[in-house]
């Protein structure tokens, strides 16, 4: 499910087939923008070499990542 439609354009890296924000700063950037959209709280998480946005949506934790230069949820 595809949830923010602006493309993203900031360097990335690959972890078990999933891409992520290779910055924490560029993914707290991402994540702010995503919860105005989703109206929730966000977080940044390190995940394997990358970094994700977390949050608790809709009572279930949640992880974005990136793909097609999209924000996308990954779990």
């Amino acid at each position: 499910m595809t949830i923010f439609a602006v493309p993203v354009f900031d360097a990335t890296v690959i972890f078990n087939d999933k891409e992520l924000f290779k910055g924490r700063g560029a993914a707290d950037g991402w994540g702010q923008k995503l919860a105005k959209e989703i109206e929730c709280e966000t977080t940044v998480q390190k995940v394997g070499t990358g970094w994700a946005i977390a949050a608790n949506y809709e009572g279930e934790d949640c992880l974005w990542g990136i793909h097609g230069q999209r924000l996308k949820r990954i779990n």
